[in-house]
């Protein structure tokens, strides 16, 4: 059994397809891939259900590019398992719906499958998603197999995400699925209160999100900043000292929607109060309170839950992804030096989309060298984790502070997504009140050791700059 077993819950997005790039290039002892569940998030729900069928299709070139020019076909994951792909939420749980495709494009990859629609797949594999009529002709039966034929390295399903989702941890011991989320949190949200027991059964959520000590990212129309953070002091948090160079350039320092949230948690700050509550030893201490209005709102969780059945929550919030930088210089470069690359299906499919996320970046930066555009890293990071084997992370290679009480805000007026973190420095305490009591001084239990959201937040990985060349290295397979 591979050391890691995940589902991605994803919502493509440039660096979401980087990141399933990364983890469909590693090698079957490594990594299985189970299921993609697809969210709302950088873009709606169907552009994103189309990159994820482009993406299947431009992988399916590739390796009989490879074979044809000798070399090694590589995707070994995606070989020795195809995942289920399924649609989840379409909108957040409560709130306005977001997405980020002023950053992204209206397709979510850079308007690519306008400007290159040889690149893009036909309609057929729209059916793949559709139930099938009561009866088939014999030539809508023949279009419907020619569809699964075109697209036959994933299985598509007709139920919702987060059906598929529980169902796999049912099937599977507790323990052993790792869920990695890289978009906003709805299908986990969603699946948390449909079975929570089910939905506990999962070894850890690994989650892409948040920004705790550093400035928020959410990527719509707002006004430059001319300030670039450097490290800031926070009692009990480690933070990651940004890099002051000029590769330092991206949507999250400028254009900001919001001064303190990330966009995952703020495109659904909700959903990502309700999973987060599940690492606290008594869930409803620290659950998002009913929103006047809402769209609809889930099951409570069970009153019982025991420190036992506990989330695992690993957070890879803005703090740590940030510095970790793909440049123009390194992708153009990498794919320029090998002759043959420049005809490979996938790097002229990739070229494409991050040439307009360059393009994109480097307009919000005019007075500076658009040839040190870099594009930040968020989701791959967490794909780069999963990677790793138990040992890497005893040694000292990936670094988390563990049990942070960090709490999502929902009602507040200007801090819709944002991480709450009691910076303050004191002592948990243990009380004799029930627990749900308010100690008074202490409005929301901060110091109260039975309440509280116990998160753990990476703060090191293995090197900042030796992210990008293994991730170019394994997904071309150079």
């Amino acid at each position: 059994m591979p050391p890691n077993r995940i589902i991605i819950d994803t919502d493509p997005g440039v660096d979401d397809v980087l990141a399933m790039l990364l983890a469909f290039s590693a090698s079957k002892e490594e990594l299985e891939v189970l299921m993609l569940s697809v969210t709302f998030g950088n873009v709606d729900v169907k552009n994103c259900l189309r990159n994820i069928v482009t993406m299947f299709q431009v992988i399916e070139k590739e390796r009989a590019w490879r074979k044809e020019n000798g070399r090694p076909e590589g995707f070994e994951v995606l070989m020795a398992r195809k995942p289920i792909v399924a649609i989840g939420a379409e909108e957040p749980l409560a709130e306005q719906m977001m997405v980020a495709d002023f950053f992204h494009g209206v397709d979510g990859l850079g308007g690519i499958h306008s400007s290159h629609p040889h690149l893009t797949p036909t309609s057929t594999w729209h059916s793949l998603f559709s139930p099938p009529p009561p009866s088939l002709t014999p030539s809508e039966a023949e279009a419907l197999q020619k569809a699964k034929d075109e697209h036959s390295l994933f299985t598509p399903s007709l139920n919702p995400a987060h059906e598929e989702m529980l169902q796999i941890l049912r099937e599977n011991e507790p323990g052993t699925i790792t869920i990695v989320a890289i978009g906003p949190l709805t299908n986990l949200a969603v699946a948390a209160a449909t079975d929570t027991e089910a939905f506990l059964r999962v070894k850890e959520v690994v989650v892409m999100g948040g920004a705790v000590g550093v400035p928020g990212n959410p990527p719509n129309l707002s006004s430059p900043s001319t300030t670039t953070p450097t490290s800031i002091s926070i009692p009990n948090f480690n933070l990651i000292k940004q890099p002051d160079t000029l590769l330092r350039r991206s949507l999250n320092q400028k254009n900001q929607m919001t001064p303190g949230a990330e966009f995952n948690t703020y495109a659904d700050s909700v959903a990502a109060a309700k999973v987060f509550a599940l690492t606290s030893p008594n869930p409803r201490t620290t659950m998002p309170p009913n929103l006047p209005g809402g769209k609809g709102q889930l099951p409570d969780y069970p009153d019982k839950m025991g420190i036992e059945r506990r989330l695992k929550l690993r957070l890879f919030p803005l703090d740590i992804t940030s510095p970790h930088l793909l440049p123009r210089t390194l992708f153009t470069s990498t794919i320029s030096t090998s002759p043959t690359l420049t005809t490979s299906p996938l790097a002229t499919w990739t070229s494409a989309f991050l040439s307009a996320t360059y393009k994109k970046v480097s307009s919000l930066y005019p007075d500076q060298d658009p040839s040190q555009t870099a594009l930040e890293l968020h989701d791959p990071l967490t794909i780069w984790y999963c990677l790793s084997t138990p040992s890497e992370s005893e040694a000292g290679k990936w670094k988390f502070n563990e049990n942070m009480d960090i709490r999502i805000e929902t009602a507040g007026q200007w801090t819709r997504g944002v991480c709450v973190v009691d910076r303050r420095g004191k002592g948990k305490m243990t009380g004799e009140e029930e627990v749900g009591e308010e100690v008074v001084g202490d409005a929301g239990g901060w110091l109260d050791e039975r309440r509280g959201n116990r998160v753990d937040v990476c703060v090191e990985s293995p090197g900042t700059e030796r992210f990008a060349p293994e991730l170019l290295g394994r997904v071309f397979g150079v």
